[in-house]
This record gives structure tokens, sequence and C-alpha cells, in this order.
């Protein structure tokens, strides 16, 4: 009996692993050696701290990504709430007892990691609302009970990261929760009464912003009107852009960024590094990469038989969609900066956790795309 059990075991075991997807595996795989070379031309060619600590975070995260996969798609459905609730506990610890730099409150130190909540956040909102709405009738999701609660669920967590402060990240928050809202069936009216309320309250809204914020609007409105202080950042990525024309200047060889006129190039700004370097079409492939990481996803949520899993797998690649045009969009002058890390590929390792814990659940969504859940 206890081989039989052994065996039965292993079988589901290697079971789980022919149920991956190789095809989403693989394009995360090359994204994270895309990112550790991108990283390792931020470190001027050299395997210095930003290099490593990646390379650290790529590895330790990607098997963890693996680990999440092989748990039942039920179990994510049992910590919705739970896990939701104790990343507003971590925000709250935050607030009080969390690490302060560059003015902001964000990280709680764990010793081995600083960890920032709000980043983790963008994955269990989605987790979240996804079993809040699972099996809920359509008459139901529009009912003014699930309306109030979905609104609760999304603005709590999304007050707590403007205080510390970070509004780029509390926007992000507020997206991923609308998004799922989305999928979810709200009827398209709140939608558009709420973009309507928003651009009519715009001029409100600007007047409580930090100053700080306020100078982030106008230098997107007007970068050269401070190219030496708040425009510097954006005026130096367009040139770096610019210059690295179709083919780019070469692996380690971008000026802009070996000259050291591109501060902060390992964070927000790696695109910018990555698109002088292999230019144009560098630049296409990446976000073909990208694409096709999405479709996975989304395809994912198609061929799954819970509800809860498809509305997850198309909340969390509608998310992964936004957060890349966001931050491109930034990068290139188009929107303001907010602070959005490009996912894998900018360094920070809450945002790279978040984002392999949400692959994670995609592939157990694909390894248990056969279970229903009651």
């Amino acid at each position: 009996m206890y081989l039989h059990n052994k065996l039965e075991n292993k079988g589901n075991f290697f079971q789980k692993i022919k149920n991956l997807d190789f095809v989403l595996l693989t394009c995360i795989l090359i994204l994270g050696i895309i990112s550790l070379a991108t990283m390792y031309s931020t470190d001027s060619g050299e395997v210095l701290f930003h290099t490593k600590s990646h390379f650290v975070k790529f590895v330790i995260f990607t098997l963890l990504m693996l680990i999440v996969s092989f748990f039942n798609i039920r179990l994510w459905f049992s910590l919705g709430y739970f896990s939701y609730l104790a990343v507003v506990a971590m925000l709250i610890w935050t607030i009080h007892f969390g690490i302060t730099a560059s003015g902001s409150q964000r990280w709680i130190d764990l010793y081995f990691i600083n960890i920032q909540p709000s980043e983790l956040m963008k994955i269990f909102i989605i987790l979240c609302l996804a079993k809040f709405f699972h099996r809920k009738r359509l008459e139901n999701v529009n009912s003014f009970y699930s309306v109030i609660i979905s609104l609760i669920i999304i603005f709590l967590p999304m007050s707590l990261v403007i205080i510390q402060p970070d509004l780029g990240t509390a926007l992000l928050i507020s997206i991923s929760g609308i998004i799922v809202l989305w999928f979810a069936g709200l009827n398209h009216k709140y939608f558009f009464y709420s973009l309507l309320i928003t651009i009519v309250s715009l001029p409100f809204i600007i007047s409580f912003l930090k100053p700080y914020q306020k100078l982030r609007v106008l230098t997107f409105l007007n970068p050269d009107r401070d190219p030496l202080g708040a425009g510097y950042q954006i005026i130096q990525s367009k040139i770096a852009v610019g210059s690295g024309g179709l083919f780019g200047k070469g692996f380690l060889k971008g000026t802009q960024s070996y000259l050291e006129f591109l501060p902060e190039k390992h964070t927000d700004f790696i695109f910018t590094l990555f698109s002088e370097e292999f230019g144009f079409f560098g630049s296409v492939f990446l976000l073909l990469i990208y694409a096709i990481i999405i479709y996975r996803i989304i395809k994912i949520g198609a061929i799954s038989r819970s509800y809860f899993a498809k509305l997850f797998c198309y909340s969390f690649g509608a998310s992964m969609f936004v957060y890349i045009i966001i931050n491109m969009s930034m990068v290139l002058g188009l929107l303001p900066i907010v602070g959005s890390p490009l996912p894998i590929m900018s360094y920070g390792g809450s945002s790279m956790l978040a984002t392999m814990i949400g692959f994670g659940i995609v592939m157990s969504a694909k390894v248990h795309s056969k279970q229903s859940i009651a």
C-alpha cells in the first residue's frame, strides 16, 4: 500500500510538470535572461551589486513560482480573502514601523529582504476580488451591495498606500481592482460615470497633490521648463531611446547610460537603457515576449473550468498589459513619472516577487485547469 501511494504521488508530480505551460515558462526565462543582461549593463559591464541581487532574486522567485503552481487552484481560492487582509495588515504596519527612503515610508525590513507590501497588493487584490465575484450572477454583480463591497476592497489599500505617500502605486492598485470589476461584468455605465466624475474633479484633485507630485505633472506637460532639475530624467530618457535608432548602439555601448546622464536606470527606466543598446528592433522583440506572455495567460484563463481561475487570469493578464504600457509611456514622456516598474526587467525584489506569485497562480490554473470550484 505504501509503495502504491508513493508511486501514485510520483505520478501526480510528473503529471503536474507535464501540465505546465512551457511556452509561458520559456518566455519568462527569456525575459529573465534579458533582464540580467540589461542589469549587467547598468553595472557598467561588471557583476556588481544590482546584477548579483537581481540574479539571486530571479532564481529564487522562479523556483517559488514553480512551487506555487503545484498547489491546487482551490487553495488559492480559499486564500483569497486571507491574503488580501494579510497585505492590508502589512500596509498598516508599514505606515507605523516601515523603512523611510526618499521621503516615502514603503518598505518593511524582514532582515533577508526589504518587502514593499503595496507591490504585493497588486496581485492579492485581484485574487480577493476574483473570489468575491466567483459564481455571482450578473444581476448580483451589479447590486448595490456588490458595488459597495468592491469599492471598499479597492479603496482601503489604495488609501493606505497614498498615506505612505506613493500615489503612483496606489493608482496601479486601483487599476488592478477596476480591471477585475470589468471582467466580472459590472455595468459599463459605472465606468463611464466614474471617468466623467474623475475628469470633472481633476482641478480639485490636483490642488490636493503634494508639491513634488504637482511638479511631475508640470514636467510631463513641459519637460523643458526645468531641464536640469525635474525635467532632467525624462529629457535624458527620450534622448537615450532616440539615439538607439533601429538597431541600437550595441550591448554595453549605451553612452547615455555609461556616462551617467541617465540616473535610476536600473529601476523604472530600465527600458530606456535596453532601447538605447538594442534599438527599435530590440524593443519590438521585448514587446513580442511580453505579448506572448499576456496571450498565454489569457489562454490559460480561457481553458480553465473554474470561473475564479478565469477571472484571475484575465485580470492579471490585463493588469500586466497596463503596467507595461504605463512604464514604457512614462519613459517616453507620454505619461507623468508615476513609479511603475517594468515587470521582471526592473530592479526590485517586491515587484518581481509579486509578479512571480501572479505567474505561479496562473500556472496553477493551467496545471489544475480541469478542476472546478463549487
